[in-house]
């Protein structure tokens, strides 16, 4: 099993996906990574050998992923709330930053609606 930036590649898939599986790398990056390797992106995880692993492991050291970048993303948007702009502001709120309207939609960002129904007066 490919092991690489502390993430195990599933072994079935072909290498241009499978790099996806790290965080920060998507397939236009993985792409690049395996033709500056000299690697086929049609190869399978499993059928790369150690030297392959060794090229893709030096060419993912120089891009910054996983627990690096998901720090940085998260040092970006306590910045973003603690100047307090409109972002920064939405990010606090948990609400939709980009536009989007939210009478309707948004349901990701705002959450499951929990519906109350109203009480009928009893009767007597």
């Amino acid at each position: 099993m490919a092991r690489i930036a502390g993430i195990d590649l599933p072994k079935n898939k072909r290498g241009v996906i499978g790099l996806t599986y790290i965080y920060g790398i998507g397939k236009s990056t993985a792409a690049k990574i395996l033709a500056d390797c000299g690697i086929d992106e049609n190869i399978k995880v499993q059928d790369w050998d150690d030297d392959q692993l060794g090229k893709i492991r030096n060419e993912i050291a120089e891009i910054k992923v996983e627990g690096a970048l998901r720090s940085e993303v998260q040092l970006n948007i306590k910045r973003l709330m603690d100047i307090g702009c409109y972002r920064g502001v939405r990010h606090r709120a948990g609400l939709p930053l980009r536009g989007q309207r939210t009478k309707n939609n948004s349901r990701t960002r705002k959450g499951k609606r929990k519906t109350v129904a109203n009480k009928k007066k009893a009767t007597k």
